[in-house]
């Protein structure tokens, strides 16, 4: 029993000193410190779950960062995967896309991105309540996932990066800018003609 004891525990300490996490342990290493946090729908399970995992990142979550997390777009797609002998659904696949968008300085969109999870469940219609509640349990899974993957991309941005974005943002915002304010001058400068009198 001691044996047995030791070599689980010597495996558990070998694997995490090659870095290994069970999917979902591990907290994430976010360079950004401080970031904004909207929804489209600002009382929904997923921001309010993202809020938790940024915040367990230590990313503090308030109006006055620099940068801000726009969730803009959830959808969710239910349809039939399989099909039982009597021509009943037997099996679902749901689908969750979430839509988003790191917003910088005046409001300008830095990166606009999507991530999507998709999971199957059983439909049993001599148990109603239990298919009920399985498919309950996949939306919170594929909300969890959904999470996670937004998580993974913004690992990804480090001050520099947001700061390069925060740049090339700019930069367009001024030449379209210039291109509207040519664009009203030319128009302003472009004699008007005269409406025609018929006879």
């Amino acid at each position: 029993m001691i044996k047995r004891n030791l070599l689980v525990m010597g495996l558990a300490v070998l694997l995490s000193a090659c870095g290994f996490q069970l999917r979902g342990t591990g907290t994430n290493q976010l360079t950004i410190t401080e970031l904004g946090l909207s929804a489209r729908d600002a009382y929904g399970q997923t921001v309010r779950d993202l809020r938790l995992a940024l915040e367990g990142s230590g990313v503090k979550i308030t109006d006055a960062a620099p940068y801000k997390l726009v969730l803009n777009n959830e959808q969710e797609n239910q349809r039939a995967a399989s099909y039982t002998g009597t021509g009943s659904t037997a099996e679902y696949e749901l689908t969750k896309v979430l839509n988003y968008q790191i917003k910088g300085d005046n409001n300008l969109v830095l990166l606009e991105n999507k991530v999507e999870a998709r999971k199957f469940f059983m439909q049993d219609s001599g148990n109603i309540a239990g298919s009920t509640q399985e498919a309950s349990m996949v939306r919170k899974e594929l909300d969890r996932d959904l999470v996670q993957q937004v998580l993974l991309r913004l690992e990804q941005l480090t001050p520099a990066r947001l700061a390069e974005l925060q740049a090339l943002a700019d930069e367009k915002a001024r030449a379209e800018a210039a291109a509207l304010e040519a664009q009203q001058k030319a128009e302003a400068e472009t004699p008007q003609q005269s409406p025609l009198e018929l006879p």
